[in-house]
């Protein structure tokens, strides 16, 4: 018998088909078997059958050492696949090493594309995708009044017509069964003016009843120390007060001892004055700010005595957590029948509190879904636009490297492997561009957690996580191989000989591939006229709600939250409008103040309703009578800058004992008055006694600049006692904040505990109203404007080059005595042909999809002719001015040395 050496066996153990090779090692070691017996006298078809008996399961045998294979064959593939990745990773490390322009450039590129994309999905992400940082918060439904109100006279009934009364709220508690826990806090939080006392000078504290429940129903629990108590929420209660993580953190420099000591606090009007227990310290995770009041920085936290707040009208916000298994649809329909049925037992409400709920989560953010999305769309196209970009620049890098692509063609390499090889480079070149595009998105998310002057809703927990992250990993691969693909298949189709010869141009020198990159840019223009557009329109309705009439004149005007003495009868009443006299005359009587008032509430803050009902005239029972109300002194409109447009100011002369007053605004004039004057008109709803109107001011945009004003009452803070809150308004004919120190100097010279406290300029007030607006467009406006630099560089590139490869023709011509001002138009030509496809396209492309972004506009249409204008000119300019300096290159080519170029 003939054997086989042992190599050649295992040779074919580890060959490149196993299974066959098993099938014949089997069978040489049945044939050796058969012929050792036989050689021993058995038959051969006997032979043959005790050989396979003797060696056992044949078919078990085989599946083993097929498996065995099979492994050996996978280690050996992942083992040269990993040879030929690490070879192509120092092959494309040393190319881009070699290459430093066009590899700092692509990275720039990227980083900007990555880190921007990065950002933006952690603000969306934030806002719209991940839940509110409470447990289980999808079973958190928020409560807003008020269903049965048209949407305009709910918006003009501010905080008072989606809150609601403590009875309302405790009968709603009681008698629900859809909620395992439904709690409330006050949402006037600056009606009570809270200070530090005790400890060096009176400090000014930013504090929010809450509801004993609130913390346990959000699934808060304190980092140190414990949720309030029942006897700490009831009236006379043990006073208690949970702080804030930053607050305990600044204050307190983190002492964990602080639980169990006492602060004084003084309130006005007196909720809470005296020693105050500190029971706890809240998470850091918890921001009250960032979830309810965005912009807000809340100290500490108090119990809401539910007894001080029952005759205060509508001032609860309600939130509730739902029973497991309870849908939102089910707690809202229960809703729907269990709001009128307590109304019917309670002649005293003010209506029946139809309320709509909705998740938490909708509340804080869903009214912002639509901008999300418009700012998310907005850096997908700016991504896409580096995608085009780049394979642009990768098809023009191609040109040089067109014969080694053909030359390892020719040795052997197939098109799979070249392809294999530049998808390494472009996935290289997006993992660096993506690693700096990280730092840039760490530094801007940085940026937006601290600017609390914005007002979006949980922006100042913003940070960079793990969904980050992963996006930013799957956008780098899916970048790498988007850029790198199109220019791979393209180069590695290059023909061979045509590659090789010494006089070929280049692969990119052909009409094809001409084609190909000028349709890359034109896609580049449309992407960028798309941008622009949509910019450009927001631009313009922003614009517009800037120039809105405020009603108010904000510029060098500043508040000042200031102490109000409690007044509950006429002398206090008396004596108090002789406090408030005092202090606005002594700091009318300053250097530099122009002006000064007090008032309860201001424009674009806060806001609350009463009502506003003409003697004599006829109202339907479901009439809108309401109005928003402003206890104010004399001096406040001329402070505020506000316009009389008729009748007078207040004076110290409406005393308690005098006929009552008020001021209206026009809105309020015409609602109630139509085509009259109402200056002398009797009216209800500002008090128990009906009130003269003795004045009409311009209408005030009270809750934003976007919503037409609705009817205003102003009320004499010396006849009504009802004030919640005071702020002082100075105007001055300098710079507000130079005299925020010596008015506070004044007020303290006739009001010992007067706490520091900062002004806020009255421009502030707009700024944070329109601060969500203005970060969008903000945002968009940048990427625009990077979308069309990107499309510029596109533009730059493909004339660039376009030039280098037609030197010896452009020679030839200026030779034949084509002028350089002649080459120089043919080159501009070329470029204004690709822009204006582009911009065709890309308006064509922007007038289909304007109609996504009308609602977000304000008095500017979705086809507005000026932002179409204005982005083409835009583009033009900027197309003209990347291909000039090309065309200036091509002018200046000298002929014979173009001719002896190749």
């Amino acid at each position: 018998m003939k054997k086989v050496p042992i190599w050649r066996r295992y040779d074919r153990i580890l060959g490149r088909d196993p299974k066959t090779d098993i099938k014949a090692e089997l069978r040489f070691h049945i044939d050796c078997k058969t012929e050792d017996l036989i050689a021993n006298g058995w038959s051969p078809d006997g032979a043959r059958k005790e050989a396979e008996r003797e060696f056992g399961d044949m078919l078990a045998v085989q599946h083993a050492g097929e498996r065995i294979g099979e492994r050996m064959e996978r280690r050996r593939r992942i083992s040269d696949y990993y040879a030929e990745w690490l070879w192509d990773t120092c092959y494309t490390l040393r190319t881009l090493r070699n290459n430093p322009a066009f590899t700092s450039v692509a990275i720039l590129v990227l980083a900007l594309g990555v880190g921007l994309n990065a950002a933006v999905f952690s603000v969306v992400n934030l806002m719209l995708l991940r839940p509110l940082p409470f447990p289980q918060s999808q079973h958190l439904m928020w409560f807003t009044a008020g269903k049965s109100f048209d949407a305009k006279v709910r918006a003009a009934g501010g905080l008072s017509a989606e809150t609601y009364t403590v009875d309302v709220y405790r009968e709603f508690q009681r008698n629900n069964q859809s909620f395992q826990a439904v709690t409330a806090f006050q949402t006037f939080y600056n009606s009570l003016q809270y200070k530090l006392t005790g400890a060096g000078e009176p400090k000014q504290l930013d504090a929010i009843e809450v509801a004993g429940n609130f913390f346990p129903t959000l699934g808060v629990v304190p980092v140190l120390g414990r949720n309030f108590t029942e006897d700490e929420t009831v009236k006379g209660g043990r006073p208690a007060a949970l702080l804030s993580y930053y607050f305990w953190k600044t204050q307190f420099a983190s002492d964990p001892n602080v639980i169990g000591r006492t602060i004084t606090i003084n309130t006005s009007p007196a909720a809470v004055n005296g020693p105050v227990t500190i029971v706890g310290v809240l998470p850091a995770s918890f921001d009250f700010g960032a979830v309810f009041a965005p912009g807000k920085k809340v100290d500490l936290f108090v119990p809401a005595v539910m007894d001080f707040w029952n005759t205060w009208g509508n001032t609860l916000a309600v939130v509730g957590r739902l029973k497991p298994g309870v849908t939102a649809a089910r707690a809202q329909d229960e809703a729907d029948r269990l709001f009128p049925h307590l109304k019917v037992q309670h002649k005293d409400w003010y209506y029946d509190y139809a309320s709509d709920l909705i998740t938490l989560k909708d509340h804080v953010s869903g009214k912002l879904q639509r901008s999300l999305v418009v700012l998310w769309s907005a850096v997908g196209l700016i991504l896409l636009i580096v995608c085009v970009n780049l394979s642009n620049l990768q098809l023009s890098r191609a040109a040089t490297r067109s014969k080694e692509f053909a030359m390892r063609r020719a040795l052997g390499a197939s098109r799979g492997r070249l392809i294999r090889q530049l998808l390494t480079e472009s996935l290289m070149l997006s993992f660096f561009g993506s690693v700096v595009g990280l730092a840039i998105a760490f530094a801007i998310i940085y940026y937006l957690s601290h600017q609390s002057s914005i007002a979006l809703p949980l922006l100042t927990t913003i940070h960079l996580d793990t969904a980050s992250l992963s996006w930013t990993l799957v956008a780098a691969i899916a970048v790498g191989i988007l850029f790198g693909l199109a220019p791979a298949l393209r180069i590695s189709g290059t023909h061979i000989q045509e590659a090789i010869k010494d006089n070929a141009a280049g692969m990119a020198s052909g009409r094809s591939h001409e084609r190909f990159r000028s349709i890359l840019v034109i896609s580049e223009v449309a992407l960028a006229c798309l941008l622009l557009v949509g910019a450009g329109l927001l631009l313009r309705s922003f614009l517009r709600v800037l120039n809105v009439d405020l009603g108010f004149n904000p510029s060098r005007a500043a508040a000042m939250q200031i102490d109000l003495p409690a007044a509950t009868n006429k002398d206090q009443l008396v004596q108090r409008a002789m406090i408030l006299k005092s202090e606005i005359d002594r700091v009318s009587a300053l250097p530099g103040v122009e002006s000064a008032g007090i008032a309860d509430m201001l424009p674009l803050d806060r806001n609350r309703q009463w009502g506003l009902e003409a003697v004599g005239r006829y109202h339907a029972k479901d009439a809108d009578t309401g109005a928003l109300v402003y206890l104010v002194t004399p001096g406040y409109l001329r402070a505020m800058g506000m316009r009389l447009r008729s009748g007078r100011d207040f004076s110290w002369n409406d005393t308690p004992d005098g006929e009552r007053v008020i001021i209206i605004n026009e809105a309020g004039a015409r609602r109630e008055w139509p085509g009259e004057d109402p200056i002398g008109k009797l009216a209800n709803g500002s008090g128990k006694k009906s009130a003269r109107v003795i004045g009409v001011i311009a209408d005030v945009r009270e809750s934003n600049l976007e919503q037409q004003s609705s009817p205003e009452i102003y009320v004499p803070m010396t006849q009504n006692q009802d004030v919640e809150g005071a702020t002082l308004i100075v105007r001055s004919r300098m710079d507000p904040e130079a005299l925020a120190g010596s008015v506070l100097v004044t007020l303290r010279s006739l009001n010992p505990s007067q706490p520091a406290s900062g002004f806020r300029t009255l421009q502030s007030l707009v700024d944070h109203s329109v601060s969500p607006r203005r970060f969008f467009v903000l945002l968009v406006t940048i990427f625009a404007t990077l979308g069309a630099l990107l499309a510029a560089l596109g533009i730059y590139g493909v004339i660039s080059y376009s030039v280098t490869q037609r030197t010896q023709e452009i020679g030839v011509r200026m030779a034949l005595g084509a002028t350089s001002g002649r080459v120089q138009r043919a080159v501009l030509a070329q470029t204004l042909r690709l822009a204006l496809i582009g911009l065709t396209a890309g308006s064509l492309a922007s007038l289909g999809a304007a109609h996504l972004i009308a609602s977000l506009l304000f008095a500017t249409s979705p086809w507005d002719p000026a932002a179409y204008a204005a982005m083409a000119t835009f583009l033009l300019a900027i197309a003209l001015l990347s291909g000039y300096f090309p065309a200036r290159r091509a002018s200046r080519i000298q002929p014979m040395t173009a001719l002896r170029s190749n």
